[in-house]
C-alpha cells in the first residue's frame, strides 16, 4: 500500500474513477482520504478492534474538516482505540442526540450519496426551507406524529414563506409554502427518519401513517383537433422564421417520443442509433434508456443540422451548450394554437393517451414512456379499457345464453368498431408530409379583395376569416380564406394570379405533433 502526506493540493487532485478510491496518509496509521466515483471527498479512520477491521469516517473534505483537523482527530481516535474504547459506540451515541438539523446533512452526505444531482438540490431545498426552519433544533428521537402534523400544516400555511438573496449578483429567492410545498417536504423528512432508524438514531419512524395533503393531478389529454391545431402553429412559426428552428424541432420530438423534456433537449447525437430507429440514452429520471423512435420522429431528428463541435442535437443560443429554455417559444405557439393551459409535460400525456385510446397495453405504453412503475402509467387505464369492455360483453352474453335470454347483436361493440380506425388527420398529425400555405395580412386582404384595415377591423370585432398570432405576425392559412370566402359570396373574387405585395408563406410541414 503506496501511502503519502495528504496535503490539501492532494486531496483536491485525486482524480475520481468508476470505484471507490482511497489515499492513506504516510504520518498517521490508518487515517486517508475517500473518493468516490462522483467527486465526493472524505476522511476516514481505519483501525482494528476485538480483532474486527473497523473504518470511522470523520468527516467530509472542506470546512470544518481540512486535513489538519481530520489528522488531528485521527490521532485522538487512534487514543481511544489504545484505550479499549471503540469510537463507533461513541458515535452510535452521538447519533441519539442528533438534532432534526443534523439528521438532515446526515441524510444529505450518506442517504443520498447515490442519488441524482436533481434529486439532491429538491431535498436539500426542502430541508433548508421548510424542515429546518420549523424543525431543525429539535432533538431527533423526541420528534412524534403529531409534530409531522404540525408540520405539514404550517408550511402549507405559509408559515416558512420568505424572500432570501441568492449567490446570484440581484438574485432573489421566494419561498411560498403551499400544499404541494408541505407535501414534499414531509416525503424528504420520511426518508430521512428511515436512515435514522437504519443508523439506529431512533427505532421508528414518525412520518409513517402521516396523512399527506390530495395532490391535484396535472394530465392534460389532448384531442385530436387540438393536436392539429398545434401542428399548424408550428408550422407557421416555421414558415415565418419567427422561432428557433431548434426549439420547434424540440416540442415535435416531445410530441412525437413522450420523452421527457431534459431527456430531448440534452439528447447528444451520439445517442441516435439511426439504424435501428432509437435514442440510447445513458441517463434519465429512471437510469439508462432506449428510446424507440417512430418514422416521423426519426425523420425530425435526421434533418437537424449540426452545429460543428457542438455533440447536442438541439445546440443552444449561439451554438453553444444544449437548448435550455423551451419555454418562451412554448408559451407563444400554444398561444398562436388557442391552448393557452398546455404545459410542455402534456405531450408526453398525449403520446400515451393516443398509445392507450389506440388499443396498446399499459406494459408497452409503460416501456415506451419509460416508466419505472405501473403504478405510475395506471392513470391511461381509463383510456384503453375497451379490452374490458369485450370481455363484459362476451361474459354475458355466454350468461345470457344460459339463462336462456335471447341474444342479439350488441350494438355497444358495434359502435365501438366503427370507432376502431384512427381518427380523421391524425395521420397528417404524426407523420404525414403536407403543404402548409400561409398569408400575411397584406396577402390575405388583396387575395379577398379587401384592404388591410378592413381585416384588422374584422380582428378587433372578433370576426372575419379565421387568423393566427404567431410572435408579433398575423398570419392566414389559406384553407380558412377560402373557406370564409365561400361563406360570404359578397366579397370580391381573387386577382387570377398572386403577384405584386401579395406575399405567399409555404412550409412543408414533416410530422408535425
Amino acid at each position: 500500500m503506496v501511502r503519502s502526506k495528504l496535503t490539501r493540493k492532494l486531496v483536491e487532485s485525486v482524480e475520481c474513477g468508476p470505484r471507490i478510491r482511497f489515499v492513506w496518509d504516510s504520518e498517521v496509521v490508518g487515517f486517508g482520504v475517500k473518493v468516490t466515483p462522483d467527486g465526493h471527498r472524505s476522511y476516514v479512520l481505519q483501525y482494528r478492534f476485538a480483532g474486527r477491521s473497523r473504518r470511522y469516517k470523520i468527516g467530509v473534505h472542506g470546512s470544518p474538516w481540512t486535513v489538519e483537523t481530520a489528522r488531528e482527530r485521527a490521532r485522538v481516535l487512534l487514543g481511544q482505540v489504545a484505550s479499549g474504547s471503540d469510537p463507533q459506540d461513541q458515535k452510535a451515541a452521538e447519533r441519539a442526540e442528533l438534532t432534526i438539523a443534523e439528521l438532515c446533512d446526515l441524510y444529505l452526505e450518506v442517504g443520498m450519496a447515490a442519488s441524482k444531482p436533481s434529486s439532491v438540490a429538491s431535498a436539500r431545498a426542502d430541508i433548508r426551507n421548510h424542515i429546518k426552519p420549523l424543525l431543525g433544533a429539535r432533538r431527533a428521537r423526541d420528534v412524534d406524529a403529531p409534530d409531522i402534523d404540525q408540520l405539514l400544516v404550517d408550511i402549507a400555511a405559509g408559515k416558512t414563506a420568505r424572500r432570501a438573496k441568492t449567490a446570484v449578483k440581484r438574485g432573489v429567492s421566494r419561498v411560498r409554502g403551499g400544499k404541494g410545498a408541505a407535501n414534499s417536504a414531509v416525503t424528504t423528512l420520511s426518508a430521512a427518519f428511515t436512515l435514522a432508524v437504519r443508523h439506529k438514531v431512533r427505532p421508528d419512524n414518525p412520518v409513517q401513517g402521516v396523512r399527506k395533503f390530495p395532490e391535484r393531478k396535472l394530465g392534460r389529454f389532448l384531442a385530436p383537433a387540438e393536436l392539429a391545431r398545434l401542428g399548424e402553429a408550428l408550422a407557421a412559426a416555421e414558415a415565418l422564421g419567427v422561432e428557433s428552428p431548434y426549439a420547434l424541432a424540440a416540442i415535435r420530438v416531445l410530441a412525437l417520443t413522450g420523452c421527457r423534456r431534459n431527456e430531448v433537449l440534452t439528447a447528444q447525437r451520439s445517442y441516435l442509433d439511426a439504424h435501428n430507429s432509437c435514442l440510447r440514452l445513458p441517463d434519465s429520471k429512471t437510469g439508462a434508456k432506449v428510446v424507440h423512435l417512430g418514422a416521423a420522429a426519426l425523420e425530425v431528428l435526421l434533418a437537424l443540422p449540426e452545429v460543428v463541435g457542438n455533440p447536442y442535437l438541439f445546440p443552444g443560443r449561439g451554438g453553444e451548450g444544449h437548448l435550455a429554455d423551451l419555454q418562451s417559444t412554448w408559451r407563444r405557439i400554444r398561444a398562436a394554437a388557442g391552448l393557452g393551459d398546455l404545459r410542455v409535460h402534456d405531450l408526453r400525456h398525449a403520446f400515451a393517451s393516443l398509445g392507450a385510446a389506440g388499443g396498446d397495453s399499459l406494459l408497452v405504453i409503460g416501456a415506451l414512456l419509460g416508466h419505472r412503475s405501473a403504478k405510475t402509467t395506471q392513470r391511461y387505464a381509463h383510456l384503453s379499457d375497451h379490452p374490458l369492455k369485450d370481455a363484459a360483453s362476451r361474459i354475458s352474453s355466454e350468461a345470457a345464453r344460459l339463462l336462456g335470454i335471447g341474444e342479439g347483436p350488441s350494438p355497444q361493440r358495434h359502435r365501438r368498431a366503427e370507432l376502431a380506425p384512427p381518427p380523421p388527420g391524425m395521420e397528417s398529425v404524426l407523420g404525414a408530409v403536407v403543404e402548409t400555405r400561409w398569408m400575411d395580412t397584406a396577402a390575405a386582404a388583396d387575395f379577398l379583395g379587401h384592404t388591410v384595415g378592413t381585416l384588422q377591423t374584422y380582428r378587433w370585432m372578433g370576426t372575419g376569416p379565421r387568423f393566427r398570432r404567431v410572435g408579433r405576425r398575423i398570419v392566414y392559412a389559406m384553407g380558412d380564406l377560402d373557406a370564409w370566402r365561400a361563406a360570404h359570396p359578397t366579397a370580391k373574387a381573387p386577382p387570377p394570379a398572386i403577384g405584386g405585395n401579395v406575399v405567399l408563406l409555404s412550409a412543408r410541414r414533416s410530422a408535425s405533433a
